[in-house]
């Protein structure tokens, strides 16, 4: 069982939450990008129910909504006790985050710590129907669009 850390504004314990809670974006009208690092990522393996650590690397271009980096931690904290294999929590996670932001890009990798003496990264990829603007502001690594970038090592 897990006890929620303390909310220190509000005085009282926070939990973990699938609602994802957006603001509307200050600058609309240009393509700028967004990009986060979640290092503490947490889910449990569905055959072993060991659990599964990795960093998660969230690059998007907003349209109209961007996510409220609280209630991004609560959501990502709320797999900590879900058994789910890397290539379908990393899906899930791109579709919540698409369904209430609607994003002209995102790209999500997910670098799992090491198992088995086997490293995983899983990376989905979102592109806003109609929007073609570049993707080279986000860094598309030298395998392509959404692979490897060693600059955010």
């Amino acid at each position: 069982m897990t006890t929620p850390a303390p909310d220190a504004a509000a005085g009282r314990r926070t939990a973990p939450s699938a609602d994802l809670e957006t603001f509307p974006n200050p600058a609309p009208g240009r393509d700028y990008t967004i990009r986060m690092r979640l290092p503490e990522f947490t889910c449990l393996c569905p055959r072993t129910g060991q659990p599964d650590f990795a960093t998660l690397d969230l690059d998007y271009i907003p349209d109209q909504r961007c996510v409220e980096l609280k209630s991004l931690k609560l959501y990502i904290w709320s797999f900590r006790d879900r058994g789910t294999f890397h290539e379908a929590v990393t899906n899930e996670i791109v579709d919540q985050l698409v369904g209430v932001l609607d994003p002209r890009f995102l790209r999500l990798t997910a670098h799992f710590h090491v198992r088995g003496g086997i490293t995983t990264s899983v990376t989905v990829l979102h592109r806003q129907a109609g929007w073609d603007g570049p993707v080279g502001a986000i860094g598309t690594g030298p395998s392509g669009p959404g692979g490897y970038n060693p600059a955010l090592d």
